[in-house]
């Protein structure tokens, strides 16, 4: 398993190559309806790896982690969308409302077999 300094390292690169590449190819993805759903797809994908920087970075620096990440991560997804496309800006957080409900069940069943295996022993 990954540690939370590697883990926020290729988070913040995947980061800054998917952001990259939304602002160079946002004409394309402005140009049709698909396209614009697409966008916000990708601004969503934006929002799960900022969640999973900020939650590593907090982690490393001995902070709880809270709703303030998820609100911070979203706001600056949020704000990449809306150079896109202001449709994206919706699909975008349709889109990161259903990644951090999956994110949550994920987190929730780790955290449940840990618990067990550390009743076990």
């Amino acid at each position: 398993m990954a540690g939370s300094g590697s883990s926020m390292l290729y988070s913040f690169l995947l980061f800054t190559v998917i952001l990259s590449l939304q602002e160079m190819y946002r004409g394309k993805l402005a140009s049709s309806e698909l396209f614009t759903i697409l966008g916000g797809f990708i601004s969503s994908l934006l929002f799960l790896v900022l969640l999973t920087f900020i939650g590593n970075f907090q982690e490393a620096s001995g902070v709880k982690t809270g709703w303030g990440a998820v609100i911070l991560a979203e706001a600056v997804s949020l704000i990449a969308a809306s150079t896109v496309h202001r449709v994206c800006i919706t699909t975008c957080f349709l889109f990161s409302a259903g990644l951090l409900y999956e994110v949550n069940k994920i987190s929730a069943v780790t955290v449940s077999k840990i618990e067990s295996k550390a009743k076990r022993h």
